[in-house]
Formats: structure tokens, C-alpha cells, sequence
């Protein structure tokens, strides 16, 4: 990174106020962006006073609870209240007969429930609510509703989900959708092949879990509603809520500044949200309703199962020749891409003439999916990064060269190929591979591996389907007298910094110092409309409006500027907090002395993101390196040390960059090694570790204290005007592959089913030495 206060005309437009979307030419020198900075609300964040929604406490506030149903499939035939009625404290109760409360919830293809469904098609779907004076009592009261239920018979295994015995969770089957894509001819690919290699796979349900738990409180003045909800896009929100209760948009207001984690659990409402809306609008109060912790296991979101058979054809020298890919996966009991881009890496990673998925997604009694952190991704490169490994050893040739062998130019899964904007895959493996210190490594554990601890080393490589952003996103920034500024987006910060880049990007362009930045951000009534943050898109999609607006007023102040010195508008420089004479440097103006905007007061700059180029591809690539040591005894697996190599465009922060890859290679060793939902299978069918004791998350413990980014950092003018692209889902995408593959490297052991934990390794390194 360059170091340069200077800015010159050329970096902006024109004089005049740029057409919504018009791009600027691209930064050359930068003295903000690429820093490691603290966030702009570090102190918030760290010292307590940061208001979550869960924080709140508004006057004369309750507190709701839901009544869940315990079984997976159960048909509500009555609900007795009056046990509840009589608790002091309890101040409503709603249920599928409460007139407020009959409510339609729209889910995805059309499947619709109504709030309090009386079919109830997993366990957790909500059945009855309460508003209590403490949260205590409003438990309480839930906890002796007396509800009568027809107990169904259940389907909880996907791979029984179609035969022609399994209970139906919808009348119309079981079988949601199958997604097929085709290129090339697969058959005369393996006809080609020199070797040819096929072998199932299964990834098990993954839990999001955030820190904050879902909820929200929700008030009521006049007919006007106010949500403060834990949620990673606020106009999301407004928009089912407001279809929910048949309300226009401008009678409900969400405001959602802070929220702990969401991981894409957090992308949409719940259920939950309008109950709290009802739930305030009969008790006249303001309503707190945060679920449990393990009210979020069962009905907020989960990462689907996918079980996934991998065929791979292959020619001596590495070409790939074929890829065969079918897939089994479940959103739950409603719609929800059981399996939506699990196939995508076998699509599009490597280059592979000929290709062939077909993904069949399938109804359960389960909680529905909703996204995760790289949706379908994780899946999918547990499959083809183990198999990748699999053609190299029957090549004798190194995992590396192997994928170096099959680097992509264009986005082969698109319809067109369109090539990508830029692509740092080779890049990433060949700098991560040496950072890594990859082949030593290799040779170092093949001498030493002769007792009891055996080391071995894995990578994976990836892409992430999306990444580049993209339209709409409006930002309005407003530059005082003073010098300071106002920063007001729609967008939340789900943790990952968000607010602080944007901050950068505005103190890039105007010379102002970070803490004379106050931001407004996630708050329907009073920021600019923005989509959901998540799917990596945020930066890449707020930055490039962000920086349009910092130019709009950069282009009102030189015209000021010109004005006043008396000298051409083309003539003018922007240095530090300054505007200068090209021609005579002796000639500047401080921005807080020019005349116009003392006497106006305040200069507003409004910005819009562009669209993205056309048949163009904007994608992340990533590749990941990771040494592991299996105690052969045991089965423990220790990992040593990980590498993240990223090219995710133009590094914005350094410090919050590095902070997502060591996040989500943390995310990604627990679903490798520890994740996993468990469904009773033998009696009852309810999910048994619904807690943060038997749910195994990754501590401190199981990470290593040796971790490594290294940033790929390639221009790509063409990707947008800050030449950003997405980060926080490739992060998480290749870490479980790529442990698995260390893991084969240690003990000959190739594990094909998550997670790669104790009792499963302990059997099958039983099993190999009995064979030896």
C-alpha cells in the first residue's frame, strides 16, 4: 500500500453532481484504507455501553415467551390457558384462536402456516404466547398451558424421506425440488480418464448459535409499530413484518444497530417478531421477546445435511476430465435450499470440461435451514477437495500441483462462462503454499510419522458463488462547518467492522479523522433503504455508494473552493483537509474556512452503488493450508497450525480483515470436528443436544494459537470503485476439507463424514490396525 495525502481532479467525475451509479476512477494511493484500525466502536463494544436489542428497557416494558410444540409432527386439537390465566404477573395469552393472532406466514415456494399453525410439522413450531410483567413469569406461564396433541408419525432421516413409506410432512410429498445442471458429457470424460475415483459423502445439520440470541422488543404508538430487533437487515424485517400484520411499510419502523452474531439466521423475521408486535398491542405496553438458547436450536435456522456422492475422472498429468456429483439435502419441515449451491464448487472451482449435479432437496420434521455462512459451499468442498486429494495420490503427484493444473479463468457453472472481474486462486495457493511452508512440511511428517502422534498436513481451495455486491445501496453524507461528518447507510454491522470501513472510505476521500465521524446506520425511520448484510456482499456493495457520496461533496467543496480562490475548477487539488492551486501551491484553503460553507452551514452528498460489469463474474477465491497431529491411541486430533490465503480484492482493514479468516477458519474447524444436531432416531424424534453443553463449539482450546492470514491482494478496477469483494464467506469454506485431508495425510484414515470426532476416529484407526 502507497502512502499519499494528495488527491487529484482525475480521482473524481466532474464538477458536476454524478449521475446515480457513475464510478469514479479507482484508488492508487491510499492513507486510510488498508490500515489496521481499531472499530469506531471499539470503546461500545468493549466497555458494555454499546445497546443491543436484547439490552433494551423501555418504560413500563413485559416480557413475552412461546409456547413450543414438542413433538416433530403433532396436530393441535386444544390448548387450555387457564392454568396460565391465573399466575399473577400474566397479563395476555394468544393462541391459534385469538382473533389478533390469525396471521398467515408466507414461507419460500409458496408454503404458507399460519402463526399458530394447529399442524405442526416440527418440533418448536410455535403453538400459544405470553406477555408477563418479569420474563420469569412469562416462562412460567408457558410452562403450564395444557395442550392437547395427536402425535403424528414423523420422518427425521432425508435419506428415507421419499420412500414410498415415509410419513408425508406436506400432503403433497416429501420431495421439495431437484436441481440438475449439465455441461460437457460426463461419460466420455471418464472414458478419457486415466483414473477414475468415486465415493460418498455426509455433512451432518450445523447449528448458527450467535452469541445474541433472536429476538426483539416491539412498541406500539398509535398505529405506528417499532421494532428494535437483533437482525442483519433491517428493511428485511419491515417488509415481512409488514405483510405479516397488513400494514403499510411506513407504519413499521425497525432499529437494529448493534446485534450479537446472526451468521445469516438473521437475514429475515421470525415468527417470534410478530408475536411480540400482537403481544404489544393487547397489553398496551412494550414487549421484550428473546428466545431461549434452546428455543434457537430447533426454530431459527440451522446448516442443512447433505448427503453427497462424488465421481472424479482424471488424466495422468492432472487434467481433469469429468466431475459427477448427485446430492440428498433437507431445509427442514418448510422449504428453505436444503441444498442451494451445495453442487456449485463442483460446478465452477476447477476446470473441468465436463460436469454433472443433480441435487434432490427433501422435506423432514426438522427445523427449517435458513442461510449459513457460506450456503451450500462448506458442503460441497468437503466432497471435492477430499477428492481432489484422493486423484492426486493415485497420480503420485502433490495436492498442490494438482489443483494448479485445473486454475479457471471464466465462471464455467454461469450461463455464458463470463470471465471473472479477476481471479487469485493460482495465487493464493502458490503464496499460501509457500507461506506454509507446504512441501517441507509433506516431508518432515512422511519421515517422522512413526509413533503414537502422528502429524499430517491438508489444504482445500475455494470460491464464493457471489461476493461482488451489487445494487441498490443509497448513502447520504453530510459535511458540517466544522469538518466533521455524518455517515447515515441502511446497512447493519453483524460484527465484522462494517461501520468502521465504511468510516475509512469516508475519511479516504475527505481528510477528516475518524473519531469526527459519527455514523447512523440500520434504522428504517431514519437510514437510506439497504438489502441484508450477509453473503459477503456488504462491503462491496456500501463502500462504492459510500465513496460517491464523500466525492459529491468533495465536488461541491472544490467548486466552493474555486470560487473563492479565484482560479478554475480543473486547477484545484484535494491534500489532507485542504484544497490547493495546482499551479501555485503557496494558494490553498482549509476546507472549514471557505466562506459558502460556513455560511450554509452543511453540504450533503448523496451516493448510489452501480451496477456490476457487464458479462463480468466478481468472485472471491481463497485456499487454505493446516497441519494436524492424531493421537492414534485416543483419537484426539490436535490441530498445530492454519493458514488462510484470500483474495477477497483490496484489503480495507487489515486488523477486521484478519479477524474474519481466523473466524472463519474457527467456524470451520467446528464443523469439522465437533457440530453436529442429533436427532433422537430410536423413540421420539426431538433433537437431544439443544444446548451449548452438548452442542460442541470449538473453544479456545481446540484452535490454534498458530494462525496465519495472508491476503491476496490483486487490483480489480473492474469490480467496483473501491475494488473490494466479499470476505466472510470464503473463510469458512475449505477449512473442514482441508483438516479432513491432514487427517488423512497423518494416519491413511480418509473421513467422509462430519464431524471427524473422537468415537468416530477411535473405530475406524481400531479398524485399521486390525487390518495391519
Amino acid at each position: 500500500m502507497k502512502n499519499d495525502s494528495v488527491y487529484y481532479l482525475k480521482d473524481i467525475t466532474a464538477p458536476e453532481t454524478p449521475e446515480p451509479g457513475e464510478n469514479p476512477s479507482p484508488w492508487t494511493n491510499t492513507t486510510i484504507i488498508g490500515k489496521r484500525l481499531p472499530r469506531v466502536d471499539a470503546y461500545e463494544r468493549t466497555s458494555g455501553s454499546a445497546l443491543y436489542p436484547s439490552d433494551l428497557l423501555l418504560p413500563n416494558m413485559v416480557y413475552g415467551a412461546v409456547l413450543r410444540c414438542p413433538h416433530p409432527h403433532a396436530r393441535v386439537k386444544r390448548v387450555n390457558t387457564r392454568p396460565a390465566e391465573g399466575i399473577k404477573g400474566v397479563l395476555t395469552i394468544i393462541t391459534g384462536t385469538t382473533p389478533e393472532a390469525d396471521v398467515w406466514w408466507r414461507n419460500e415456494d409458496g408454503y404458507r402456516s399460519k402463526l399458530f399453525d394447529p399442524h405442526c410439522h416440527y418440533e418448536g413450531e410455535a403453538v400459544a404466547a405470553v406477555a408477563a410483567l418479569d420474563p420469569y413469569t412469562a416462562q412460567d406461564a408457558v410452562k403450564v398451558i395444557q395442550v392437547e396433541y395427536e402425535v403424528l408419525p414423523y420422518i427425521i432421516d432425508e435419506e428415507r424421506a421419499l420412500d414410498s413409506d415415509a410419513p408425508r410432512v406436506h400432503p403433497k410429498g416429501n420431495l421439495v425440488d431437484t436441481e440438475s445442471y449439465e455441461r460437457g458429457d460426463v461419460d466420455q470424460g471418464f472414458a478419457q480418464a486415466d483414473v477414475v475415483r468415486e465415493r460418498p459423502f455426509h455433512t451432518r445439520c450445523e447449528i448458527h448459535t450467535p452469541m445474541e440470541l433472536h429476538g426483539c422488543v416491539a412498541e406500539w404508538k398509535g398505529d405506528t409499530l417499532t421494532l428494535h430487533e437483533s437482525t442483519q437487515g433491517v428493511y428485511a424485517v419491515q417488509a415481512k413484518v409488514a405483510e405479516a400484520l397488513r400494514l403499510p411499510l411506513s407504519r413499521v419502523r425497525v432499529s437494529g444497530r448493534y446485534m450479537g452474531g446472526g451468521f445469516g439466521s438473521k437475514l429475515k423475521a421470525g415468527k417470534y417478531t410478530v408475536i411480540s408486535a400482537i403481544l404489544a398491542r393487547k397489553t398496551a405496553r412494550p414487549v421484550k421477546l428473546v428466545l431461549t438458547r434452546e428455543e434457537t436450536y430447533l426454530a431459527v435456522g440451522n446448516r442443512p445435511s447433505s448427503h453427497m456422492t462424488l465421481k472424479a475422472g482424471v488424466k495422468k498429468d492432472g487434467t481433469l476430465t469429468a466431475l459427477q456429483f448427485t446430492c440428498t439435502g433437507t431445509g427442514g419441515a418448510y422449504p428453505a435450499g436444503g441444498v442451494a449451491l451445495v453442487d456449485w464448487l463442483i460446478r465452477d472451482l476447477y476446470t473441468c470440461p465436463s460436469v454433472k449435479t443433480e441435487c434432490r432437496d427433501v422435506f423432514i420434521n426438522a427445523g427449517p435451514a435458513r442461510p449459513f455462512r457460506a450456503p451450500g459451499h462448506p458442503q460441497g468442498s468437503w466432497a471435492l477437495e477430499q477428492m481432489m486429494d484422493e486423484l492426486a495420490e493415485a497420480l503420485h503427484m502433490d495436492p498442490v500441483d494438482l489443483r494448479l493444473k485445473n486454475i479457471p479463468t471464466v465462471s464455467q457453472g454461469r450461463t455464458g462462462q463470463p470471465a471473472y472481474t479477476s481471479t487469485g486462486l493460482k495465487e493464493c495457493i502458490e503464496s499460501g503454499a509457500q507461506s506454509f511452508g507446504w512441501k517441507a512440511a509433506r516431508q518432515r511428517n512422511k519421515s517422522s510419522n512413526t509413533g503414537t502422534l502422528r502429524r499430517g498436513v491438508g489444504m482445500g481451495g475455494c470460491v464464493w458463488f457471489v461476493g461482488g455486491g451489487g445494487p441498490p445501496s443509497t448513502i447520504i453524507v453530510k459535511l458540517f462547518k466544522d469538518g466533521s461528518v455524518n455517515l447515515n447507510m441502511g446497512a447493519s454491522d453483524i460484527g465484522t467492522g462494517t461501520k468502521t470501513i465504511m468510516a475509512m472510505v469516508v475519511a479516504e476521500e475527505l481528510g477528516v479523522k475518524l473519531k469526527n465521524i459519527q455514523i447512523e446506520n440500520a434504522d428504517t425511520g431514519t437510514t437510506q433503504y439497504a438489502t441484508p448484510s450477509g453473503g459477503s456482499k456488504t462491503v462491496p456493495t456500501e463502500s462504492p455508494a459510500v465513496r460517491n457520496a464523500a466525492i459529491h461533496i468533495k465536488q461541491k467543496l472544490m467548486e466552493m473552493a474555486a470560487e473563492e480562490l479565484d482560479c478554475d475548477f480543473e486547477d484545484l487539488e484535494f491534500e489532507g483537509d485542504e484544497i490547493i492551486v495546482s499551479s501555485r501551491k503557496e494558494q490553498r484553503i482549509k476546507i472549514t474556512d471557505i466562506p459558502k460553507l460556513k455560511k450554509q452551514g452543511v453540504i450533503v452528498g448523496v451516493g448510489y452503488r452501480g451496477p456490476n460489469p457487464e458479462n463480468k463474474s466478481v468472485n472471491p477465491f481463497g485456499a487454505q493450508f493446516c497441519e494436524v497431529e492424531v493421537n492414534t491411541r485416543t483419537g484426539e486430533v490436535r490441530i498445530l497450525r492454519f493458514l488462510g490465503a484470500h483474495d477477497s480484492g483490496r484489503v480495507m482493514n487489515r486488523l477486521t480483515y484478519d479477524n474474519q479468516v481466523f473466524g472463519g477458519i474457527t467456524m470451520g474447524i467446528g464443523f469439522a470436528l465437533t457440530e453436529f444436531r442429533v436427532l433422537d432416531t430410536g423413540q421420539t424424534g426431538k433433537m437431544v443436544n439443544r444446548n451449548w453443553h452438548d452442542y460442541k463449539l470449538p473453544t479456545a482450546l481446540d484452535v490454534p494459537a498458530d494462525m496465519k492470514s495472508l491476503p491476496i491482494e490483486l487490483d480489480d478496477p473492474e469490480a467496483n470503485n473501491t475494488g473490494a469483494k466479499g470476505l466472510g464467506e470464503p473463510v469458512t469454506i475449505p477449512t473442514a476439507a482441508a483438516i479432513a485431508n491432514a487427517i488423512y495425510d497423518a494416519t491413511g484414515i480418509r473421513i467422509t463424514e462430519t464431524p471427524a470426532f473422537v468415537p468416530h476416529l477411535i473405530t475406524r484407526l481400531n479398524d485399521l490396525a486390525k487390518e495391519g
